[in-house]
């Protein structure tokens, strides 16, 4: 029984810092102006094509990391495998807020053609949290 508790406490624990680390980037994203967030909203804009520039194709988060965010991605471009975005599935997203913010700036820009405002990236984030 008391490993039982011990290992119930130390997944707790686990997923408690990976939830922090991700309310600590949304708490930034607040002091940068952005919020509330909405995990529509990130819902939306993760489902949504766009093209970053004439005659390119339509683009979406799904191209790579799917739609289903508790399952593995693949890049399109490289086929290299996407570890899945669900904090569920995979515990060390948001771990590393330098990272984040690296991948946030690419995939923005992959696909939107643009780097996401923060009150983007809160969404996104409140969209993945919920997977």
């Amino acid at each position: 029984m008391k490993s039982i508790f011990f290992l119930s406490l130390v997944g707790f624990l686990a997923i408690s810092s990976v939830y922090g680390s991700a309310e600590d980037l949304v708490n930034s994203y607040e002091k940068a102006g952005a919020g509330p967030f909405s995990t529509a909203n990130g819902e939306a804009a993760w489902l949504q094509e766009n093209r970053p520039a004439d005659g390119e194709k339509a683009r979406a988060c799904t191209n790579c990391h799917g739609a289903n965010l508790n399952l593995p991605g693949r890049h399109i471009k490289t086929g290299k495998a996407i570890e899945p975005m669900s904090l569920s599935v995979n515990p060390s997203r948001f771990t590393e807020p330098k990272k984040v913010e690296k991948w946030f700036r690419r995939n923005c820009r992959w696909t939107f053609g643009r780097e996401c405002t923060s009150q983007e990236k809160g969404d996104f984030i409140q969209f993945i949290i919920s997977q």
